[in-house]
């Protein structure tokens, strides 16, 4: 599907509409109802414009092409709420009633950009939630009886809301008492546990207190897009940023990772590599009180939001930031160091594809075998359109472990790791597919218009030819199953995991401001009348505000046999118990998710027919599982959670509570130590914590395991490796 045609064909519409809808923001402000006790917090014209706009591209571009009408404004209303307070903790069932003025409207408004009533819930949010906060910490210090058989529902969300404060009060108090009974069983003083807990408190009164409109929006497009579709969202400018970033792995900054703590920044992990690494001038748990920009003045940012200094400390690579350190165990009332960087682009490594070598032995002779993770199908879009030589992406990076691992670890087999994978790029994932298939058709697009386009991999030759094995879990989404599914098809190598999440739908980025005109921006931006930091000003010296970006719905993909991965998602070869819950987590539990559907088969020829050899496979498999203590502590594990998922309340009761905690810890124990005593190691004693080198991932060892019957099965006649594409 032609995206840039697409674009172009929005931006012809848009510019109509956006200058309307800057007019229509300008001549006509609803007045926003006022709720007592509150601080009021009101849209502004930016993002009613953006309301606006985001009506226009569902009804228009999403490939539901769904009428934005009463009944959506219901289903927002309903899912808005429910976002705000899920377990019916905070609103009132007076509230839930006047509430239902809006139940028909939201649509008519959202068309015209108005956000008053979206607004004016969240302003009611805000004071119940201050009510919470004012009482609960009144109630910390009140003198509880921890013998009474009373209990807590932890899980309100089927339960009828509270029909007055008292109601409400009684609610908090045994939220108040059940946070003291856990400190108290943790076997801390009384007096502390009432410090810790008013701290607690007082940290959630100051980030309440620095909620902004941008939060409330975020909230509020976030109940309109998803009940839409589950991949449409919207992302205000700086989740858009933090977004980007994620995709490309890389971001412009000192290298540093921050945290808010007692209003404070602190620093709580040094990147390698980064000039904040380089210049040895930080280490983690120094904090941050000032920012400065080159030579210019310093800004004190105790009690800022978190997202605001780091905008602050973040910038364009090149340019100097001077920092204000309290070097960590020093006391906040010493005297600050200034410390002077330069800002780099920072590639965040850790969180990009990496390989480790495992070896199994069978029959008194060693396999190795490769293992390669991929946490996401990233890549650097903005680097590539540069001209970067050396921009970041996840088929380039898998490229070199693959030369790797063959050219110098030589192994036998490589196994990919796409568990808790939850897809990216559509490109990376044909690209990526392309490593291991002579070329041919990876995927197949079905656009809004129900065009279908077969995307395929067109460079001759793979650069892996041996056995190969793919691990996936209910996690592992979207381009994960683009690729796990093409490799199935093709029969290229065994899927090994549980059943995939199944999101097959296609979403294309789009930045609101590359619709708008820029006069109509500078209009817009002395509407708002916020210099904006970002973006070039304009001849009136004021920046164009930045309306953020939409991921919006407009295309499905299916696999080369004309199958949807929606709702189905990829089922593996050889099947693992899943420890997340299929019927709460996955594409078939989203109401408003798209159904399941076919189209023709590609045309693309497969490198092997595995099927004969599946079986054997899963009988190999199950034999090891039926004698296997790990799988039966597994299935254990995963039966034991579903019963807690069911619960709803605790008691209250500290010697109860505290036999309770004190069972589930010895069973934890109990089969963590008899999981040792089979890997030949010491047993830990209560409270001891499991290294990392001493850690067991059992589903990455049994998928060697099939890996190793995988490549016997091949090549039968000597039971050795297979080498070559041709043994298969």
């Amino acid at each position: 599907m032609d995206f840039k045609l697409v674009k172009e064909m929005l931006k012809r519409i848009l510019l109509v509409t956006f200058t309307a809808a800057v007019l229509a923001c300008h001549a006509s402000p609803q007045p926003q109802q006022m709720v007592q006790g509150v601080s009021n917090i009101v849209p502004d014209e930016k993002q009613a414009l953006v309301c606006k706009e985001i009506v226009t591209l569902i009804e228009n571009w999403n490939y539901k092409k769904i009428k934005v009408n009463d009944s959506i404004s219901s289903l927002i209303l309903d899912k808005y709420i429910k976002d705000l307070d899920p377990y019916k903790n905070y609103f009132l069932a007076s509230d839930i009633k006047e509430f239902e003025k809006f139940r028909y409207s939201l649509d008519d408004d959202f068309r015209v950009g108005s956000l008053n009533a979206p607004f004016y819930i969240f302003n009611v949010y805000l004071k119940r939630y201050n009510e919470w906060l004012a009482y609960s910490m009144n109630q910390i210090k009140v003198k509880y009886d921890f013998n009474q058989n009373d209990t807590y529902t932890f899980d309100r969300e089927k339960m009828p809301w509270a029909t007055s404060s008292t109601a409400l009060n009684d609610i908090w108090k045994k939220k108040v008492k059940y946070e003291l009974v856990n400190l108290k069983i943790a076997g801390t003083a009384e007096a502390k546990n009432v410090e810790t807990l008013t701290k607690r408190y007082q940290n959630l009164k100051s980030q309440a207190s620095k909620v902004n409109n941008q939060d409330i929006f975020q909230t509020i497009m976030d109940a309109f897009t998803e009940t839409i579709d589950p991949h449409t969202n919207y992302f205000n400018p700086t989740n858009a940023q933090a977004f980007n970033e994620d995709m490309a792995r890389s971001f412009e900054g000192i290298g540093a990772r921050l945290q808010l703590e007692n209003e404070v920044l602190k620093i709580s992990e040094i990147i390698p590599g980064g000039p904040a690494f380089k210049s040895k001038l930080l280490s983690a748990g120094d904090r941050i009180v000032g920012v400065a920009q080159g030579s210019a003045e310093f800004e004190d940012i105790i009690g800022w939001r978190i997202e605001n200094s780091v905008a602050k400390i973040k910038g364009p690579k090149g340019t100097k930031v001077r920092l204000k350190i309290i070097p960590v165990g020093m006391d906040l009332s010493s005297k600050p160091v200034i410390i002077e960087l330069v800002r780099e682009k920072i590639v965040m490594e850790e969180q990009s594809a990496k390989k480790k070598v495992k070896t199994i032995q069978s029959n008194g002779q060693p396999y190795k075998i490769g293992i390669i993770t991929v946490p996401a199908f990233y890549a650097d879009f903005k680097a590539a359109r540069a001209g970067d030589p050396n921009y970041k992406s996840t088929t380039r990076d898998v490229r070199l472990l693959i030369d790797t691992l063959k050219n110098k670890d030589k192994v036998d087999a490589i196994v990919m790791d796409l568990r808790a994978n939850g897809g990216g790029s559509l490109v990376e994932a044909i690209d990526l597919t392309g490593l291991f298939i002579n070329k041919g058709p990876v995927v197949q697009v079905k656009d809004l218009k129900g065009g279908i386009e077969v995307n395929e991999d067109t460079n001759p030759g793979a650069i892996w030819e041996g056995p190969f094995g793919v691990m996936v879990d209910r996690l592992s989404a979207s381009a994960s199953e683009i690729f796990a599914g093409a490799i199935q098809d093709y029969g290229r190598g065994i899927i090994m995991g549980t059943q995939t999440y199944g999101k097959g739908t296609v979403q294309s980025s789009i930045d609101m401001n590359q619709l708008v005109n820029p006069s109509i921006l500078q209009r817009l931006a002395a509407l708002v009348g916020k210099n904006v930091a970002s973006g070039a000003a304009g001849k009136d010296g004021v920046a164009p505000p930045q309306l953020g970006q939409i991921n919006l719905t407009m295309a499905k993909f299916y696999r080369v046999t004309g199958s949807s991965t929606q709702h189905k998602g990829v089922m593996p070869d050889i099947v693992f118990p899943s420890v997340y819950p299929m019927d709460k987590i996955g594409e078939d539990t989203e109401k408003s998710a798209l159904p399941w559907d076919e189209v023709k088969r590609s045309n693309f020829v497969a490198v092997a027919d595995l099927n004969p050899i599946k079986p054997e496979l899963i009988k190999l498999h199950q034999e090891r599982m039926a004698k296997s203590l790990d799988y039966k502590i597994l299935n254990q594990d995963i039966a034991d959670m579903k019963k807690r998922e069911k619960e709803v309340s605790i008691t209250l009761n500290e010697a109860k509570l505290k036999a309770e905690r004190d069972s589930l810890e010895t069973k934890s124990l109990e089969k963590t130590n008899l999981l040792r005593a089979e890997r030949g190691l010491a047993p830990i004693k209560k409270g001891a914590k499991v290294t990392k080198e001493e850690s067991f991932d059992f589903v990455e060892e049994e998928s060697l395991k099939v890996m190793l019957d995988f490549m016997k099965s091949t090549n039968p006649k000597d039971k050795g490796l297979v080498k070559t594409v041709k043994e298969f």
